[in-house]
C-alpha cells in the first residue's frame, strides 16, 4: 500500500495526468478512486473533479476523509452534485458510528457487529476476497451508509493503564 500511495502522490502532479486518467477510465462503467490514499491537496481535488466531468458515462465512487478540510470540502460538494459521482464521506469510527451527512461509510468490528438499523448496508466484499463482485452499493446515491467489516477481524481495544 505504501508504494501505491507514493506512486499516486507523484503521479497526479504530472502535467498530462487528467488526460491519462480520462484515457485509463475509457469506457468503464464504474470507477473507484483511491484504494490507497486520499485527497490531501486542493489541486488534486480540482483535477479529480475535471476527470469526473470528462467521463460522464462512468459512475465514480470517491471515498474520502478529506471532507474535514474546508477548501477540499467545497470541491467534494460540487463533485457530489454530479449525476455520475458519489462522494462517500468516511467516518473515523471503527465501531460503526456515523455522524456525517449525505453518502457516507463506517467500519464495524466484524460482520456480527453490523446492525442494519444503525449501519445502513454491510459491504460483503470480505466474502469475495475483497472484491465488489456485482454489488454497486458504494456507487449508489440511494445508499446513505455503507459499513465495512474490518477485514473480518476484531481489533483489540487498547488497554488503559491504571493510575
Amino acid at each position: 500500500m505504501k508504494a501505491a500511495r507514493e506512486h499516486n502522490m507523484a503521479d497526479w502532479q504530472l502535467p498530462d495526468w487528467e488526460d491519462a486518467m480520462v484515457k485509463a477510465i475509457g469506457n468503464d462503467k464504474f470507477f473507484r478512486w483511491f484504494d490507497s490514499g486520499d485527497i490531501y491537496r486542493i489541486e488534486l481535488a480540482q483535477k479529480i473533479n475535471r476527470v469526473i466531468r470528462r467521463t460522464p458515462n462512468t459512475k465514480h465512487w470517491l471515498p474520502t476523509r478529506s471532507h474535514k478540510f474546508v477548501d477540499v470540502y467545497q470541491i467534494l460538494y460540487a463533485i457530489a452534485k454530479l449525476p455520475n459521482a458519489v462522494v462517500r464521506y468516511s467516518s473515523d469510527s471503527i465501531h460503526g458510528e456515523v455522524d456525517l451527512p449525505g453518502n457516507n461509510s463506517t467500519i464495524v468490528q466484524s460482520p456480527e457487529d453490523f446492525d442494519k438499523d444503525k449501519h445502513g448496508i454491510l459491504c460483503r466484499a470480505f466474502q469475495r476476497a475483497g472484491k465488489c463482485g456485482d454489488c454497486r452499493a458504494c456507487w449508489s446515491k440511494k445508499v446513505t451508509t455503507v459499513s465495512y467489516a474490518l477485514h473480518g477481524q476484531r481489533i483489540k481495544e487498547p488497554k488503559l493503564q491504571e493510575v
